[in-house]
This record gives C-alpha cells, structure tokens and sequence, in this order.
C-alpha cells in the first residue's frame, strides 16, 4: 500500500473540509420567488418590493435571495396572486385584497368612503387592525405585511366637478366595496384590476377611474385623461387594501435565523414603508399631472359633505352584510377609524 505524505494528507483533508461547508453554505442560501401585477417601474415594485428585498438579503449576509417577477410574469391573473402565495406556487405575492370579494370581509372595512387618510398612517392602522381583529383571514399564509393606499380620487375624461356630473359615467371600481360606492353616487361600476385600466381607457370601455395618483404614472392616465378630482379634508373618497404574503411552508422551512431575518422586515416596519412609499407616489404622481396642464379639481367641504351623506348607505350596506357571517361590523368600522387618527396623531 502506497503511503500518502502527510502535508498532502493534510492538504486533502482540508479541502473535503473546505468543500463541506461550502456545500453546508450553499444549502443554507434561499431563493425566494415573488411574483405581483405591475410593471417595475410602478411605485410599489420599485419603491416599497425592491428595497424590501436588498434588505432582507443585506441582513440575511446574501443566504436569501429573492427573485422578483413584475407584470404577471410567472402566469395567472391578479385576482389568483393570494392564492398562489398561499398554495405554494410562488414564495411571495404582492396583490390587491378587493380583488376576490368577499374573502377578507374583516378587513375590507378599510374600504369604507371617507375611511381613510395618509397612506403611511392607514397602513400602519390596518396593520394592527388585521393583528388585532382579522388574523384569522390570513391564517393560510405568512402574513408578511398589510396596508392602503392614499386618499382615493377620480381621473375621468369629464370634469367632475360635483355629485351630479358624476352620474352616468362608467368608472372602473377596484373591489366589490368601491363598485357599491359608485352606484350610490350615481356612476356606473365597471369592475377590473389595475392593470387593465390603460386598454379600457383609451378604448372607451371607461370614462374614468378610480386609483390613486401614485400608480397613475405606469399606467399613462395622465395622458389618457385630463381630469382629476380630489375632494378636501383628510379623507379620500376611498383606499383599496394590500397584503404581501409568504407561503407558509416556505417559512417553515427557513432556518431560525433566516426566519428572524423575515419578521425583523415584517409587521409595522413593511406597514409603514409599503405605506410611506404610496405617499411619495401620490407626491409624484400629482406633479406630473400638474406640469401636463391637466385640471384638477378639489371638491370644497360643503360639496364633500353630499358626498359624504349619499356614499353613508355603503357603510350601512357592508355592516348588515357581515352581520350575516357573525361579524360586528360597526364595533369593526369604530375600531378601524380609532386607529387611523391614533397613526394621524
């Protein structure tokens, strides 16, 4: 048998050694794959998903890495986004809650007229909302943040300029909540995710929509519509609800410390930087309709106050619905409004 000199015993052991933990380490680095519905260029991709995701694979010392797929990418439609986070199609989804009605009937309360304010601080609100009061909607995946939008607002082809010039326009409506507000008011609904929106505008299908000015820059509505209408005090016409979800198993499966990486950039902190980045958007988006010469029109308080007292039924509506399933919707509604001015203050 032929001896083996030591320093090249040595050399080899230490290179099976080497190879080990560099096997050990490439198995311990993760790729997740996150899917959602809009272009990158979009406020939530390029503002709040992208720096969410260098973040956690800063803190994670490169051992998560997370893919990201924009614009439907990986198939499917908008309305199937929860559901493919949920069923393990995808790691992480990004989707809009309204898009598959009546599914998350705790948590659509935020959708209520005049409910909302600031992004960042109705976001943060349906945060501990949803943790207080809706976890059990969430039950079936990992909840990695809620959150809203900011004040809601019309873009149409027509000036709206009060209550009764609203009345026959088809306007898309982004959730089952939104649509019943339209019909109160006197427009006619037409249902549809966000991205469909440019195609209806400029075929007609719409005479306006209503979305927020931050997502209004990707999907060219300025210069579809030369129209906008906000409406003066705090609260906007209406917000749509967000979740950003992980499959469960695909947590489960990360080691303690990856999974700590996970909640340490889940919770309040994506709450409030899915929310402040909404804000900076609407910011944003507003300029660039102001430096194309659009009109925008703000409703004064009195003509809200219409608004407001026609759009009261939907609250009423949406309470005696839940009421069905066992659900206090008016403790819910005080609840919701309690913790949006606690996140104003």
């Amino acid at each position: 048998m032929k001896l083996i000199p030591r320093r090249t015993a040595l050399a080899t052991l230490g290179a099976v050694a080497a190879l080990a933990t560099a096997g050990t380490a490439m198995a311990q680095t993760v790729t997740l794959r996150l899917h959602q519905m809009l272009p990158p260029q979009a406020t939530i991709p390029a503002k709040a998903i992208v720096p969410w995701a260098q973040k956690v694979e800063a803190e994670s010392g490169g051992k998560i890495k997370v893919q990201l797929f924009h614009a439907m990418q990986l198939g499917g439609a908008p309305p199937q986004l929860f559901d493919q986070a949920k069923d393990g199609v995808v790691d992480l989804t990004w989707t809009v809650l309204g898009y598959t009605p009546g599914r998350f009937p705790k948590t659509e309360v935020f959708e209520l007229p005049f409910m909302s304010s600031s992004a960042e601080a109705s976001s943060r609100a349906i945060q501990e909302y949803v943790e207080k009061f809706a976890a059990d909607e969430f039950k079936d995946v990992k909840l990695i943040a809620v959150h809203t939008h900011g004040p809601g607002l019309f873009h149409t082809k027509q000036p709206v300029v009060g209550l009764e010039s609203l009345r026959g326009m088809k306007i898309r409506g982004g959730s089952r909540i939104i649509n019943n507000m339209l019909t109160k008011l006197g427009a006619t609904p037409v249902g549809m995710p966000v991205p469909a929106v440019t195609e209806a505008l400029s075929k007609g299908v719409i005479d306006g929509t209503t979305i927020p000015w931050e997502v209004t820059p990707s999907l060219k509505v300025t210069e579809l519509v030369k129209n906008h209408t906000t409406f003066a005090g705090k609260e906007g016409l209406y917000t749509q609800t967000f979740a950003f979800s992980m499959n469960k198993a695909s947590y489960e499966k990360l080691p303690p410390d990856l999974k700590k990486v996970i909640d340490d950039n889940s919770g309040q902190v994506a709450a409030a930087l899915f929310g402040k980045a909404m804000d900076d958007g609407d910011k944003a988006g507003r300029e660039i309709a102001v430096k194309a010469g659009n009109k925008i029109t703000e409703l004064e308080l009195a003509e809200v106050q219409r608004w407001k007292r026609t759009a009261s039924t939907v609250e009423t509506d949406w309470v005696n619905e839940v009421k069905a399933k066992g659900i206090d919707g008016a403790k819910l509604a005080s609840e919701a409004r309690a913790l949006i001015a606690k996140y104003n203050k």
